[in-house]
Parts: structure tokens; C-alpha cells; sequence
């Protein structure tokens, strides 16, 4: 076999993997390639990409679900979901301004690396929205699980399985998800000048309250000129403006709250979605960590201890975003044993690829977690020809 596979099918799909996996040949799984620069580095010369597969396949407005081919640009989902005022949950990120990549992200890219976004506080993960896929396993062999409308949840542990597996345990030939309207009204509420710890109280007063806050995010100084603490409501426009009013009230101890609209509160909340504060300089290592919120402004304040950071909150402060300085190994010391106890996980989104191949990409897996991740791997892709080694050594 010669030359990268790119198939224009399922049934193409299947037979290409059949042929690799004959030829024990390993492949790099990807779609368009804009989250190329994620994981660990295989160096195998021969892959195969999704880019062709494209098309929607189903559309249910009333029944709130969609389905498409897995290099099926995102734009053409959320042109298609517009046309009858819906969206997907999840907001997903857009990776290429802190990875460089030149290509759209497609919906197969995005089910396979479980991309989210700020609405997760609200809506869940793109794994939560996710109800059916195809794939074709390391044999080549079709799988199908889960259903096509949103009663019906056949198999939806296997669905579950392969959202942010990341093409390791099978190639995706069609994803299907639920859908949401998109909300009438969206505006913003800022608060100005706050520490990380007061901000993130804040975050949490708001999202402890009944209105409907689908974003909180905490911009401190060094990303922004001024620390900003924002949150995001949305519905319908009366709803919207009483929640506004009602939290900026919760809010007036931690000060007087700013109402952001239109396209200004639009801009921040993508930037937000896609870190693009930390996309420079571009030789800087950038991480994500999931943890509990509380502990968040005590991790940075550890970390900042030892290493040159940038770093802001999403998720209310469950989410942190870091760019790191520190070129030998990215920071993976010093953030791994900050983090060591906490139930949470980093996981490294940026780096030259020397340091990604020395280092833990994902959070590393306790062993009789690894073993049965092992497992896993060997029952979908025996011949350990599809991303073998992208999210950890050896699996």
C-alpha cells in the first residue's frame, strides 16, 4: 500500500481499513486535520482522512436531530440547524487559532475529540448531545450504535466510548446528534478588577441562581488589560432582561455589573470558546485543566510559583486554560504534581511535537485503568493499526 487513503464512503471506508489492517499497516485517522497538532506523535507515514465523506444524511427539525458524514464542515451543520433557528448544544471549539490549522473543522473531528465549549455549564459535553454513530473498527468491520431520534438510547455507552477517543478505537462514518433552539436573546453582565478567587465566587453566585447563565468565564489581568468576570444569559428577551437585573442585585457585593450586547458580548464569548487570548506567542505550550472550581485560583497560584504563565477560567473556574513557557517538557512536572490528588486531569493542547513525545499528553490513567483501556483498544482495533499511541503510550 502507497499513499494517504481517502475514502469517499463507508463501504470505501471499511475496505481501506480491511486492506491496512491485512497489510499491518498503521494509519493516522483524521478529518480535515485542524486538531492534527493534538496528542502524541506516531510518525507512521500513511493515514487515512474523512475529508471526503461529507453530507448531511438526516435532518429532523421537529424531532430536534441531526445526522451527517463525518467531514462534513462544521459551517454547513450550523448553516443547515439556521435554517430552522436551532443549534448545537455544545458550542464547539474551534481549534486552528492556537493549533494553526488551515482547514474547517468537521463534525466527525468534533465527535471524536469530544469538543466543547463555553454552553457545557448549561447543555453538557458534545458527548451529552451525541445519541447515534457509525464507525468502521480496526478490522474493518461496520459498527452501529444508538438510534436517530432522541427516544432512542440503544447503545449509547458505545456512543459514549468513542466521543473523545480520539479515532483510536474506530474510524467515525456518521454521527448523529440532538439539537436546540437557538435562544431568541443572549446578553452579558461584566464585572471589572476582580481577583481570581473573588471573581470565581462570583462565577459561582451567579450560576447558583435560577436564571438561565449558559456561560461564566473570568478574563484576568495579562490576558485581558483589566480583569473581567462575564457571564452570559440566554432565552427569551423579558427573561433574559429580569435574570440580568436579578444577578447584577447578587453581584453587588463583589461591585457594580456592566451589561454587554449585541456583537460585543458575541466576540468575547468566542474568543472565550476558542482561547484566543493564549494563540500567542505561538511557541508557547497551552494546557487545559478540569477541576473543581474552588481549587482553581490556589492551582494557578502554585503553579505561577515555579513557572511563566497566562492563563484564564471558563466553566465558572472548572475549566482552566494555561500558556506555558517552559520548552523542555512544556510545564508537564510541575502542573502534574500540583494537580496529583485533586480528581481532576490536564491535558497538553499545544506543543512541538519533540516535547508531546516525551511527555503525558492526556491525564494518565491509573493501572487497572490502563489495562482495561488496553483491552478496549485490542477488542475494537486488534491489529492496533488506527491511532495507536495518539492519547497514550503503548494503547
Amino acid at each position: 500500500m502507497s499513499g494517504d487513503l481517502k475514502p469517499r464512503d463507508e463501504k470505501n471506508l471499511s475496505e481501506s481499513i480491511r486492506m491496512a489492517a491485512a497489510a499491518k499497516m498503521p494509519l493516522i485517522v483524521s478529518g480535515a486535520g485542524s486538531k492534527s497538532g493534538i496528542g502524541r506523535p506516531n510518525g507512521y507515514a500513511m493515514s487515512v482522512t474523512t475529508q471526503r465523506m461529507q453530507g448531511i444524511s438526516l435532518y429532523e427539525p421537529t424531532e430536534l436531530v441531526i445526522g451527517a458524514l463525518p467531514g462534513t464542515p462544521l459551517s454547513e451543520i450550523n448553516q443547515t440547524l439556521a435554517t430552522q433557528n436551532q443549534m448545537l448544544p455544545f458550542e464547539p471549539m474551534d481549534y486552528r487559532p492556537i493549533l494553526g490549522g488551515r482547514h474547517e473543522p468537521t463534525i466527525g473531528g468534533i465527535a471524536a475529540g469530544n469538543v466543547t465549549g463555553p454552553r457545557r455549564i448549561m447543555a453538557g459535553a458534545c458527548r451529552d448531545s451525541l445519541i447515534g454513530i457509525r464507525l468502521v473498527n480496526g478490522r474493518g468491520d461496520v459498527v452501529k450504535s444508538g438510534g436517530r431520534v432522541m427516544k432512542n438510547v440503544t447503545g449509547l455507552d458505545l456512543v459514549k466510548l468513542n466521543c473523545g477517543a480520539w479515532g483510536t478505537l474506530g474510524v467515525l462514518s456518521e454521527v448523529i446528534f440532538k439539537v436546540l433552539p437557538r435562544p431568541e436573546y443572549t446578553s452579558s453582565l461584566v464585572l471589572r478588577g476582580l481577583n481570581d478567587a473573588t471573581a470565581i465566587a462570583a462565577l459561582t453566585t451567579a450560576l447558583g441562581s435560577p436564571f438561565s447563565v449558559s456561560a461564566a468565564a473570568h478574563l484576568p489581568k495579562g490576558v485581558v488589560s483589566e480583569p473581567l468576570t462575564i457571564i452570559r444569559i440566554e432565552g427569551f428577551a423579558p427573561s433574559v432582561a429580569y435574570g440580568c437585573g436579578e444577578i447584577a442585585k447578587l453581584w453587588r457585593p463583589y461591585g457594580k455589573a456592566d451589561l454587554l450586547e449585541g456583537e460585543v458580548s458575541a466576540d468575547i464569548w468566542s474568543d472565550v470558546r476558542d482561547a484566543r487570548w493564549l494563540a500567542d506567542p505561538a511557541e508557547s505550550a497551552i494546557w487545559r485543566l478540569s477541576l473543581a472550581p474552588s481549587k482553581a485560583p490556589g492551582i494557578i497560584a502554585d503553579i505561577k510559583r515555579v513557572l511563566d504563565v497566562r492563563h484564564f477560567y471558563d466553566w465558572g473556574g472548572g475549566l482552566v486554560w494555561l500558556a506555558v513557557d517552559a520548552p523542555e517538557d512544556a510545564g508537564s512536572k510541575v502542573i502534574r504534581d500540583v494537580m496529583r490528588g485533586l480528581s481532576g486531569h490536564a491535558t497538553l493542547l499545544r506543543a512541538p511535537p519533540e516535547v508531546r513525545c516525551r511527555v503525558d499528553i492526556f491525564e494518565p490513567l491509573p493501572p487497572s485503568v490502563a489495562e482495561l483501556t488496553r483491552r478496549i483498544k485490542f477488542a475494537f482495533d486488534p491489529g492496533r493499526i488506527l491511532n495507536f499511541g495518539k492519547m497514550y503510550s503503548g494503547i
